[in-house]
């Protein structure tokens, strides 16, 4: 068969396709899983859907930023534990780091779920699960502070603010305070 011959001519063929029948009778049943009521839903029908579609990726992402934080909370912690537990510029810098992300993070709660605010879109849980993973990564920012002994945990910590003590002179007979 030469190329581009037999497309057009129908003769030394088996079956042919006719296109030109535009008649609305049909002699065959529909397929199964077909309905032709589908094909007429109302616009009403269709835009439920539609906005049904959007709160359910709405809430889908809202999930996606609420677990965001987990991410940072993995990398931060494994560089926390590379820098060690000597005081440096660089291991103060990563455990600041880890305190500031998790605090502006928490101060922009209301700004990060503002593009997924709808009436059928819960973001009460979304919201807690991301104030959750930022407060664990403050607490572990807070950790590595006082693994690095930059926390005053100890009461030798406190002594410079403590009341000088009286002074105690011993004068032959007995203890005289001042």
């Amino acid at each position: 068969m030469d190329k581009g011959k037999g497309v057009m001519g129908s003769s030394g063929r088996r079956w042919a396709v006719d296109f030109s029948d535009n008649s609305t009778s049909r002699d065959f049943i529909d397929p199964p899983g077909f309905s032709r009521a589908s094909l007429d839903q109302d616009d009403s029908t269709l835009s439920r859907q539609k906005k049904d579609a959007e709160s359910n990726w709405k809430s889908q992402k809202a999930w996606e930023v609420a677990q965001a934080p987990f991410k940072n909370l993995l990398m931060m912690g494994f560089m926390m534990w590379m820098a060690g537990n000597t005081v440096h510029l660089f291991s103060i810098g990563i455990t600041f780091s880890a305190l500031w992300q998790p605090i502006s993070a928490l101060q922009s709660v209301g700004k990060m779920f503002e593009p997924y605010k709808d009436a059928k879109v819960e973001l009460l849980g979304p919201k807690l699960v991301f104030i959750a993973l930022n407060l664990g990564g403050m607490l572990l920012g807070v950790w590595k502070l006082n693994s690095l002994g930059l926390l005053p945990t100890h009461t030798s910590d406190w002594v410079s603010s403590l009341a000088p003590a009286q002074e105690v002179e011993y004068s032959g007979g007995g203890l005289n305070f001042r």
